[in-house]
């Protein structure tokens, strides 16, 4: 039995840093993605034409090899994959968790752990819901959340669909967004510092010191330069 238990154990273990391996790696292809994605919003600083030339470079990029729109296709089935993926392995590292913890602890203590890992979960699930919208709002629907209509001349324009969006007569919008890029900053924090950790590259309190101000760079960076957009928008910069 003790044999049969170690052997069990052990495989439970190596299942685990696979699952962990997994999230870090699609973690890594999200921050990649959103580092590209906020080049091409910080386009909107250069004025419609800049903005619509890269929207529409993305869809004819690689013609006549890819079909019109084709590198948005390969970006749409890698993320997709990327985020069943992430969501999967964070799922089931929470129950194995769970499992091996049923019964909380009578007085919880946080002093050790730091405000993006204990938001983690909720900041997860905060920024699907977000992408969804995100989708819907600027890709699948595109919704003209100015005039509540679908004004072609409005939708079918990239640069006029963003900043009709951030209007100050929306400032619902900006909210929302502004919202959305906190909890993105906590998460990608957070995410960066476990991803430096399963790789291995934190064995010293130096190395794990690195690794947290890492994790604030790409959180700030990131979450920062897509709050630009909305910001100066609603103050009239970007019109």
């Amino acid at each position: 039995m003790a044999t049969t238990t170690l052997i069990k154990g052990a495989r439970s273990t190596r299942s685990t840093i696979a699952l962990k391996l997994l999230m870090a790696a699609s973690g890594i292809v999200f921050i990649l993605f959103v580092l590209v994605h906020m080049y091409g919003n910080l386009k909107a600083f250069s004025g419609e034409m800049a903005y619509n030339e890269y929207a529409e470079h993305l869809r004819t990029f690689g013609e006549p090899y890819l079909p019109y729109g084709g590198l948005l296709w390969i970006l749409r089935v890698v993320l997709l994959g990327s985020l069943i993926a992430h969501v999967g392995a964070a799922v089931a590292l929470s129950m194995r968790a769970h499992a091996q913890r049923p019964v909380k602890y009578a007085v919880k203590k946080n002093k050790a752990s730091s405000l993006s890992s204990r938001t983690m979960r909720w900041g997860g699930v905060t920024l699907l819901v977000f992408i969804i919208w995100h989708l819907l709002h600027f890709t699948i629907a595109k919704i003209n959340v100015g005039t509540g209509g679908q004004a072609a001349e409005i939708t079918e324009n990239p640069y006029r669909l963003l900043v009709n969006s951030f209007l100050p007569e929306q400032w619902w919008m900006v909210a929302i967004y502004l919202f959305a890029m906190l909890a993105l900053a906590f998460h990608l924090h957070h995410g960066t510092f476990s991803a430096i950790q399963t790789l291995g590259f934190t064995n010293t309190a130096e190395s794990r010191a690195r690794a947290r101000v890492a994790g604030w760079v790409v959180a700030i960076v990131i979450a920062g330069g897509f709050s630009l957009v909305p910001l100066f928008t609603v103050f009239g910069v970007i019109s």
